[in-house]
């Protein structure tokens, strides 16, 4: 029987990069999936390509920052599964500048992304998961669920960056609070910080000109320079960034019952470069 047959596992942006690789990992380990991106398109892809590999998912699109998507992510698996067993909080990007040149607009966007949505979304789920908690109790079951939130090397700080540091570094203390708040519950509560990995958000460009994409109406500048590609190249050991493929990789770790006896932890997947 696959490890994760049964289990069911929200990724929040699984329709492209990292939360997609996650999501069909998951899968093809028998995870049940509900697949979140901010845009349909993607998000259905994802949808289908578990389904046609004779997997289990269903998609709930939007933002993760909007006011009632806790409530619909929430909702959307127990509908259709009746359970949550796996939460990972995967979404997110990057709105960078200097802190006197940086809006109240570009703070609250990547602290909201970052951090608000991550606390929404576990304080929506705990209703569910406790009442799971407490039935597997009265049958003398111990059962281990899974909260598995991203952070970064830049928690450690990082110039030009000071709301998604600040947000990187909030996850880490959510992380380790709920370990503590939900290890009665038998959930264990980890972390995983990201060094350089390949995805559209970091793909290198050439010339002063960097690709946009589309958040919510915002234009936002992606990609890093190709200057700053070959310098990170030097600094990691391993001497190249990672793929979104080892990216999941390093969260499916804390998703099985490999993970059962570890709880309010931090990884750091850098290629060896950063420490948190």
């Amino acid at each position: 029987m696959s490890k994760l047959a049964g289990k069911t596992a929200l990724i929040t942006g699984s329709g492209r990069g990292i939360g997609r690789a996650l999501a069909l990992k998951l899968a093809a380990d028998g995870a049940r999936l509900v697949i979140n991106d901010l845009d349909a398109e993607p998000a259905d892809e994802v949808v289908g390509l578990i389904r046609a590999a004779g997997g289990e998912a269903v998609a709930c699109v939007g933002s993760v920052t909007a006011p009632d998507f806790a409530e619909r992510f929430v909702k959307t698996a127990v509908d259709h599964y009746k359970s949550i067993d796996i939460v990972v909080n995967n979404a997110g990007y990057t709105w960078d500048n200097v802190i006197q040149k940086m809006s109240d607009e570009q703070w609250y966007a990547i602290i909201d992304v970052h951090l608000t949505a991550p606390f929404r979304i576990l304080r929506t789920a705990y209703p569910v998961i406790s009442a799971a908690a407490k039935a597997d109790l009265a049958a003398g079951r111990e059962v281990f669920r899974k909260v598995v939130n991203v952070s970064s090397a830049a928690a450690g700080g990082n110039p030009g960056q000071a709301n998604y540091s600040s947000a990187k570094a909030g996850i880490i203390g959510l992380t380790k609070t709920l370990a503590k708040e939900w290890g009665r519950l038998k959930v264990n509560v980890n972390c995983v910080a990201f060094g350089h990995i390949e995805t559209r958000l970091t793909v290198p460009f050439a010339g002063a000109e960097s690709a946009t994409v589309d958040i919510e109406g915002r234009k936002i500048k992606v990609g890093i320079s190709q200057e700053l590609v070959e310098m990170s190249k030097k600094m990691i050991p391993l001497g190249r960034p990672g793929s979104a493929e080892e990216a999941a990789g390093s969260l499916s770790l804390f998703c099985g019952p490999e993970s059962n006896y570890i709880s309010g932890q931090v990884i750091v997947c850098g290629g060896g470069f950063g420490s948190l």
